[in-house]
């Protein structure tokens, strides 16, 4: 059984008591080996109010949240019994399992949200040469000076005007050389 992302509806306004609910349900009824993250799809929103910037949060898909599971009838159950919901997008009728987003999607949705998926094998290693392939140090070479899977950044040394420089980046920033 593999874990997906699967988008579950509830009653519009309700979205964040759904995921506390259904944490706490997750915890009691001891479904943390299939349901993993419930999320409540936000984004920052910066408005001018009384010519003073205001950023809030505002939901992304009002209505839904996001949740990884490994759909067993367990876990199905326990989603869709979780008070607020009022069932899972892309299911065939009343009582037909629904279809997981494409992983594209998940990804999209979480990259937008600032969580994307933590790579654990990134392919490069310290004192590496790369090749940095977008931003304002495009087509630089340089040499991997430190690297932070939990961040997702990496420091390459480039010479720039004759001496060398740590240059923070992204994972997607870089490529061998």
């Amino acid at each position: 059984m593999e874990k997906n992302w699967y988008v579950v509806h509830t009653y519009s306004g309700y979205e964040n008591k759904v995921k506390t609910n259904l944490e706490k349900r997750v915890e009691t009824m001891g479904m943390s080996d299939k349901i993993f993250r419930i999320l409540v799809p936000m984004e920052e929103e910066t408005a001018m109010k009384n010519g003073q910037k205001k950023t809030a949060m505002k939901k992304v898909f009002p209505g839904y949240v996001i949740t990884e599971m490994i759909m067993t009838d367990d876990s199905w159950y326990v989603v869709r019994n979780t008070p607020g919901v009022t069932g899972f997008v892309g299911s065939a009728g009343a009582g037909s399992k629904p279809t997981p987003l494409l992983t594209e999607e998940a990804e999209a949705i979480l990259k937008q949200m600032g969580l994307t998926e933590k790579k654990t094998e990134i392919g490069f290693e310290l004192k590496e040469q790369v090749k940095v392939k977008e931003g304002p140090f495009s087509d630089f070479v340089g040499t991997i000076e430190n690297i932070d899977l939990e961040k997702e950044k990496i420091w390459v040394h480039v010479n720039m005007f004759g001496r060398e420089t740590p240059v923070e980046l992204g994972f997607d920033q870089i490529e061998k050389f």
